[in-house]
């Protein structure tokens, strides 16, 4: 996989993992257990404990979901009084995100956080310091080796499909000989190939509803533009679109307002604020988006500032943050708008 400075060299090819699932907003809950001997479990909270320095080697921001990721991580250590962030410049070179994160290594951080720029290039660097004794959380872009890190929290590819093609399916389940088009992203990384698969396995349940085409885009506006305008032009009848990036979803837009074309619903996929507005506004073709939270940094700086503390997390029974947490990709249409609009990246 290309390792340059866009986005395409680091949207990830590490899709549905399963595993627990983080319970965000945790309260303390250090009563005794009857039926264990009395053994507390210790939980994060809120409440400042034992100071912790997590090292962050994030992504540079050059698209909306990447700098959101970085904000997300650095809003959310913020909360923390425990908590100290020490933050690289992100970079998406593989060998200078590698030079970061052991100067964060021989700094002797507490707990690191790392997006790889490549999963299987820093693979040894997670190594070296999971060997240091200092924990790793992997974020979303998974590791070539789980001996690697402590802990993955990451998007789910496949996951994203199949929430769009449920969601389309329902809406066009009583149409006969339905027609659908997807816009998809770059098809040489795995990432695009699951959300594919779970769109296709989705609209096998719907034996009314029919892909007639697929196009590849970039995860550009200029390429979604592009892209969406060659769909429009081969296809002059159908009834909804699948689109995998909602910054490619902003040129795809302007394609098909250029066209004059209103006669489809349109689903797009990560959570840009600018998709969430559209949608609330309920005057085009964008009806719903399906997520790929960059909330999953925040939560990688809670799943680290317990790891630091020794503690487990609120709602489950385990004395330990699971090894995988895979954030859940739901759709958000004009009904639940409100409540993720804060969520919104730019």
């Amino acid at each position: 996989m290309p390792t340059n400075t866009s986005r395409r060299g680091l949207l990830f090819g590490a899709a549905a993992l399963s595993g627990g699932a983080l319970l965000a907003g945790c309260t303390s809950n250090e009563s005794k257990d009857e039926d264990t001997g009395g053994n507390e479990q210790q939980v994060a909270d809120d409440k400042p404990g034992k100071k912790v320095t997590i090292g962050f080697a994030g992504p540079q921001a050059d698209h909306g979901w990447l700098n959101a990721i970085n904000d997300n991580a650095k809003e959310r250590a913020k909360k923390y009084a425990d908590v100290t962030l020490e933050s690289t410049e992100g970079s998406n070179d593989t060998a200078a995100q590698i030079g970061q994160v052991e100067t964060l290594i021989n700094k002797k951080v507490d707990v690191l956080v790392i997006l790889p720029a490549d999963g299987k290039a820093l693979t040894q660097v997670g190594l070296k310091a999971m060997k240091a004794g200092i924990p790793v959380v992997n974020l979303d872009r998974v590791f070539a080796s789980p001996q690697a890190y402590r802990c993955w929290i990451g998007g789910d590819n496949y996951g994203m499909g199949l929430s769009a093609g449920q969601y389309i399916g329902e809406k066009l389940k009583d149409k006969k000989n339905a027609r659908v088009v997807e816009l998809a992203g770059l098809d040489n990384l795995e990432l695009t190939k699951q959300r594919s698969k779970g769109f296709d396995d989705a609209l096998k349940n719907y034996p009314n509803i029919k892909k007639v085409a697929r196009q590849a885009a970039d995860f550009t506006v200029e390429s979604g533009q592009q892209k969406m305008s060659q769909l429009l032009q081969a296809q002059k009848n159908f009834d909804a679109l699948w689109n995998h990036d909602d910054d490619q979803g902003v040129g795809a837009l302007r394609a098909i307002k250029q066209a004059g074309r209103d006669d489809f619903l349109m689903v797009g996929g990560a959570g840009a604020l600018s998709a969430f507005q559209a949608i609330k506004a309920d005057d085009g073709v964008l009806k719903a988006t399906v997520l790929y939270p960059p909330t999953m940094a925040a939560s990688a700086i809670d799943l680290a500032r317990a790891l630091g503390q020794g503690k487990g997390v609120s709602g489950m029974a385990e004395f330990e943050i699971p090894s995988f947490v895979t954030c859940y990709s739901a759709v958000v249409d004009k009904d639940n708008v409100e409540q993720y609009m804060p969520t919104g990246f730019k």
